[in-house]
């Protein structure tokens, strides 16, 4: 951290134009921390202003929801003291006789009724222990085996008489009694005949759809972007207008009005809520940072644009005054730190200038030039000689360089136990000592499949062994000699233009024969293959280079197909007319590329490798 600090002292002292910079930025300072300032109180004020019409609309939303909810207990207290619904529910027997399905229509009946004047309630059901039978206005009547066990069930029967409301989860995991209760809705459930210590446990039910609660709110949702959440009293949520399950984290119970960036929103959201005084249940609503301060937005951009035009400037003049002070003295500071490394063709600008600066450079310009033409004849020569043997050491000594280096990576991944690493170097180090040693031009076949398994194990490693290979080397082709990397041009285009886009299964194929007194290399992949339109764009290219490559090299620069013009080129030149590329492909399907060599160019040392 010192060093840092001394470093950024060091600069600052350093520079003219850097402190006039600072100094011309801290006359704007107070200017931009007031503006700012203002900037933050205003849209304080706005979100405060906003705030309290927000929160004052909730808690009316609130209560009016509250009061609904009293409705519905009211509602079903008159209807679990109906004498004439009680009676009907004594009268029915824990069998179905006739006589209990007419009671059970004649109570379907009544309760059809009610729901015909009551639109807050989306559904009236009424369970009769005894029979099990279920008295609904949705689907009429059904038996429910087993229902006053359901934990729901019982609970309402324990509260003996007492309302209790009844909220279903929505993730799949609740017994649901046999389609009774529906997760789009709250239900309100209590014993029938209230004032009966000695009634039967009969359960009245009644239903409220969660987004007819949440419909009375709608006229105070801001925009589409805000949410609405509806709580219960145990922070359970009722229902909610955004797609997402939100529970905002609310650092106190009094705390109100909070801006926080919350998981799933991108931005930061404004959160209002409001609490009910009867069932303490609460609204939330959300609503993006960015629509709230809509308004103050236009000027805060005002404000950045002006402190903005108002460093601009400062940097201007700043610069203004160093180009006709500072810069001339920075030029030749410059001209002397280049004087120092031994650099004699620097030249100074600004030598018309009429005043000071003009004169000091001009005699600066003639130093150098005097300085270079004393010393140019007797020390220049002796230093390109030593440079030519210097870069000639160097070439002596790069390429043991590189194979010390990766020798070294090699065994340094082995000790550290990195398998990969030390096979992908051992073998990168042997297609590179095998590509650059020997000082000859061709190989056998069978030295260039050696070569080659070394770059393919390395694109194996690379490719996290995607693709397999399969070598189909004949016999009688092994020792025959031809062009040192004349296949790995053709198996790195295999590899990256074919293998690489496909996931797995990939297969690389790379064979030789000999046949009709010509040996025929074959590199066959099943990538992704080449469209019709490519592949004769390509055989056209390549019908082009095998037309010109007999001819002198134009000179102009190949932008595409680099390493088959290559191959090409250099079979041409080395076998003559005689010696052939050709390359077949079908989009989704591979690709294949064949090169034919006339065998009688393929001996050397005066020996015929192609049989034993």
């Amino acid at each position: 951290m010192r060093r840092l600090l001394r470093g950024i002292y060091h600069y600052f002292t350093g520079r003219i134009q850097v402190r006039l910079t600072c100094y011309f930025l801290l006359i704007l300072l107070p200017l931009v921390i007031i503006s700012l300032f203002a900037n933050n109180q205003s849209q304080k004020i706005l979100e405060e202003e906003t705030g309290e019409r927000t929160r004052g609309a909730l808690q009316a939303a609130v209560e009016y929801i509250d009061l609904t909810l009293q409705n519905v207990d009211e509602l079903s207290t008159l209807l679990a003291t109906d004498r004439n619904w009680i009676q009907l529910l004594e009268q029915a027997d824990s069998k179905l006789t006739p006589q209990s399905i007419v009671d059970f229509s004649i109570l379907m009946r009544e309760i059809t009724n009610v729901m015909s004047i009551n639109h807050i309630l989306s559904k009236i059901s009424i369970l009769h222990l005894p029979s099990e039978m279920m008295v609904t206005t949705d689907s009429g009547g059904k038996r429910i085996p087993g229902a006053e066990r359901h934990p729901v069930i019982a609970k309402a029967i324990e509260a003996n008489g007492a309302r209790m409301l009844y909220i279903p989860e929505a993730d799949g995991n609740e017994d649901l009694l046999n389609g009774t209760f529906e997760t789009d809705q709250i239900y309100l459930l209590r014993t029938m005949d209230l004032y009966n210590h000695d009634r039967q446990p009969n359960i009245l039910i009644l239903a409220i759809k969660r987004d007819t609660l949440l419909k009375l709110t709608s006229s105070i949702q801001p925009s589409e972007n805000a949410h609405i959440y509806l709580f219960s009293n145990d922070n359970k949520l009722v229902a909610g207008t955004g797609q997402s399950r939100f529970f905002p984290y609310w650092d106190s119970e009094r705390e109100e009005m909070v801006m926080k960036s919350m998981a799933k929103h991108e931005e930061n959201m404004f959160i209002i809520r409001a609490k009910s005084r009867y069932s303490n249940w609460s609204l939330q609503l959300m609503q993006p940072e960015i629509e709230l301060n809509g308004k103050t937005r236009q000027l805060q951009n005002f404000t950045y644009l002006i402190i903005g035009l108002s460093v601009i400037l400062a940097l201007w003049i700043s610069w203004l005054v160093f180009s006709g002070i500072s810069s001339p003295l920075s030029n030749l500071a410059y001209g002397l730190r280049q004087l120092r490394f031994g650099n004699l063709d620097v030249r100074l600008s600004d030598q018309n200038r009429k005043d000071e600066f003009g004169y000091v450079t001009n005699a600066f310009n003639k130093m150098i030039a005097d300085q270079k033409h004393l010393i140019e004849n007797h020390y220049e020569q002796q230093l390109r000689l030593s440079q030519t043997e210097l870069k000639f050491l160097q070439s002596q000594i790069n390429p043991h360089f590189l194979y010390n280096t990766l020798d070294t990576i090699y065994w340094t991944a082995k000790n550290y136990d990195a398998s990969e690493i030390s096979e992908m170097v051992l073998n990168l180090s042997r297609f590179f000592r095998l590509s650059l040693n020997k000082g000859q031009d061709t190989f056998t076949v069978e030295e260039t499949i050696g070569h080659l398994y070394y770059y393919i194990r390395v694109q194996q490693l690379r490719f996290l062994d995607q693709f397999a290979v399969e070598y189909r080397i004949s016999e009688d082709s092994k020792r025959l000699y031809i062009l040192k990397l004349l296949l790995q041009p053709l198996v790195e285009n295999a590899i990256l233009h074919g293998l690489e886009k496909k996931p797995c299964g990939g297969h690389l194929l790379i064979a030789s024969h000999l046949e009709d007194n010509m040996l025929h290399l074959v590199v066959q992949d099943n990538g992704v293959g080449l469209s019709e339109e490519k592949l004769q764009y390509i055989r056209n290219e390549l019908a082009a280079a095998d037309s010109v490559s007999s001819k002198a090299p134009s000179g102009d620069p190949v932008n595409d197909l680099f390493g088959l013009r290559n191959v090409v080129s250099r079979i041409k030149l080395y076998y003559g007319n005689d010696a052939k590329l050709s390359i077949d492909s079908r989009a989704e399907e591979g690709t294949k590329v064949r090169i034919s060599l006339p065998a009688n160019d393929l001996l050397q040392h005066g020996i015929d490798t192609r049989s034993d």
